[in-house]
């Protein structure tokens, strides 16, 4: 039988591999180290777009249906001003109660849970009639092209199938216990570029000014009301995050005038019907107007719904177990890469305290990280009962 693993002693262990976007570090070796001495079959998945290379891994338990499969990702966010840090942010130091470092909560930690859970689930059931997998990415924090999406499809080719997929993000807003992701608003990138011709300011009908077209469009895009939301998601939203003309000088029209945008999508829309839109509204600003706008459009995520059903209702069960607390079922938030698993499995998410996530100074309690593993292994009991 294997030992039993100690959430918090891992966790510090993962902690201390620096491992930034796309960069390793040695966290996966660490992880990889944990799971074959449980049993897992574990096998790397480098794949290399351009300069970047990112290393990922898939580990198995069991070669039966059903197969659960925990998701994460072991790269982190750079840690911006390190004299800023209480302690090393890749020390995982432990003080009042927290352990503090860069991924301690954004996701080590619940990896390190989720590992411990297992172990001690296996401990206790070594025949459970079916199989456990770690799908574990290492650009979750970056384009989010060389990890998820590829491994998934590489798994698939082998003829990997994932029965139900659980995703360990930090979930909960600022209590453990509080809420489970059931789905996520998509994600629409946009930059406008209005090109017109410089001039002298005292002569404008010798110029193409860009900037009231610029303004104009924007207008047009910020003042529409997408939607209402609706029983599952919160109001689409869109946010113009640049503006920019790049004119230093009062005498002088410019050019040149650019904008970016994003909108956070929910399922009332397919995502084309918003593409379409904005091409119409650059339309009807183009008019009258001697210069051209240009368009970069991308949508890096789509909405997804995991419609509730026994996998989040035994997922709740265990954590009200441990906490005593019932979890709101929420599509909040940004994107994850369960977008990406919700085209092959139910997927939900659920994972510690995102109060510090990306943050200097991120921590984790360490009470919570040993509740999560209590709530995983609960969770798991639950899964494989019936199997």
């Amino acid at each position: 039988m294997p030992d039993i693993i100690d959430p918090i002693d891992l966790t510090r262990s993962l902690i201390r591999c620096p491992s930034v976007t796309p960069a390793d570090a040695g966290a996966l070796a660490v992880l990889q180290d944990a799971l074959e001495g449980m049993g897992f079959s574990c096998t790397r998945y480098p794949f290399a777009q351009g300069k970047e290379r990112v290393d990922n891994l898939y580990a198995r338990l069991g070669t039966s249906a059903p197969n659960f499969c925990y998701a994460g990702h072991v790269d982190v966010v750079p840690v911006g001003d390190a004299g800023q840090w209480r302690h090393n942010p890749f020390g995982g130091e432990i003080e009042d109660g927290y352990i503090w470092g860069r991924g301690a909560a954004d996701m080590k930690g619940g990896i390190a849970a989720f590992v411990a859970a297992v172990s001690e689930f296996i401990g206790e059931r070594a025949s459970f009639g079916g199989s456990i997998s770690f799908l574990i990415t290492g650009d979750e924090e970056g384009p989010a092209i060389n990890g998820t999406k590829k491994l998934l499809e590489a798994i698939t080719a082998k003829g990997e199938i994932i029965d139900h997929c659980l995703v360990g993000e930090p979930t909960n807003p600022n209590t453990l216990g509080e809420m489970i992701k059931i789905g996520r608003r998509g994600s629409l990138n946009g930059v406008i570029k209005v090109i017109g011709t410089q001039g002298h300011v005292a002569y404008p009908d010798l110029a193409g000014n860009p900037v009231p077209v610029m303004l104009k469009l924007l207008t047009a895009l910020t003042s529409k009301k997408l939607d209402d939301g609706n029983a599952n998601f919160q109001p689409s939203n869109l946010e113009i995050t640049s503006v920019d003309v790049g004119n230093p000088a009062h005498n002088v029209i410019a050019e040149t005038a650019t904008a970016k945008f994003n909108i956070r999508f929910n399922t009332e829309h397919s995502g084309e019907d918003l593409l379409a839109w904005i091409e119409a509204e650059t339309k009807t600003a183009q008019r009258g107007f001697g210069g051209h706008i240009e368009l970069d459009l991308t949508i890096p995520g789509r909405p997804f719904l995991t419609t509730p059903c026994a996998f989040s209702t035994k997922l709740s069960a265990a954590i009200k177990n441990v906490t005593g607390r019932t979890p709101s079922l929420s599509t909040s938030g940004g994107t994850s890469d369960a977008r990406f698993i919700t085209h092959y499995a139910p997927v939900v998410e659920f994972g510690l305290v995102g109060k510090t996530i990306h943050q200097v100074n991120e921590c984790a309690r360490v009470d919570d990280i040993k509740n999560l593993m209590q709530i995983y292994k609960g969770f798991l009991v639950r899964y494989f009962e019936d199997v």
